[in-house]
């Protein structure tokens, strides 16, 4: 089985679960809606709704996925303390319950990004670092250098990856079981997409994690230069 056919396959499994979902609970209501209680129709259009969100989700993820094969970079001058700041508030409004906290180191240079991307990475690893750990924790989000590259981490006080997962953390619809992953919606492909747009970006994303203490992802991404990006230009 080639990469493309595993993938496809994959894909076809995942789509199969919510609209499985969604086509029999909306069967059990169209042919027994007079005999269901008003609790039990509430309940069953509630599912129907989130198998439909969790439907939307993993189709935007698939097109993301294809993607970032194909589009072309547009690599500029792009202060990472700008765009993370205006992509925060979107996260207190969320998590009202978390302790989301930014450490800004205001003396470092631009970075050499995709501002957009850049936004979706920042975006995958806050809503993860809120979504797997419990209210009343504390995520920060810390900028500053390192060997002589951008660095952005994002620390969490959630539950942590045990070591025997490590290996799956960017894989495909790989999903770690625990008892905040199966009260949250999601398909597995969050990290994988972070870890390729990183990439193609030319930066590097590895993170460090301890079970029941939490765990911290960090970026790393090449500074501007101005004679670098003069001559990228020129080649293209």
């Amino acid at each position: 089985m080639t990469i493309q056919d595993e993938f496809i396959s994959t894909v076809s499994h995942e789509l199969r679960t919510p609209l499985t979902s969604i086509r029999g609970f909306s069967q059990t209501l169209l042919n027994s809606w007079d005999k269901i209680d008003d609790e039990n129709k509430k309940k069953f259009i509630k599912i129907i709704e989130d198998q439909s969100n969790r439907l939307i989700h993993l189709v935007e993820n698939i097109l993301t996925v294809s993607k970032t094969h194909t589009e072309n970079q547009v690599l500029k001058q792009v202060d990472v303390n700008s765009v993370i700041e205006s992509i925060i508030p979107l996260f207190t409004d969320q998590y009202k319950h978390h302790n989301i906290t930014f450490r800004k180191d205001k003396n470092i240079p631009p970075a050499r990004l995709d501002e957009d991307k850049f936004q979706q990475v920042m975006t995958n690893l806050i809503d993860n670092a809120c979504k797997y750990s419990a209210p009343g924790k504390t995520v920060i989000i810390t900028t500053g250098l390192k060997n002589e590259m951008i660095a952005v981490r994002v620390k969490d006080e959630g539950v942590g990856i045990k070591s025997e997962d490590f290996d799956k953390m960017f894989q495909k619809f790989s999903r770690l079981e625990n008892h905040l992953t199966s009260k949250t919606q999601g398909n597995g492909l969050g990290l994988y997409i972070t870890k390729k747009v990183v990439e193609q970006m030319d930066g590097k994303i590895t993170f460090t994690s301890e079970v029941n203490k939490g765990t911290e992802f960090e970026v790393l991404f090449p500074v501007y230069n101005p004679e670098e990006a003069l001559k990228c230009s020129q080649q293209s």
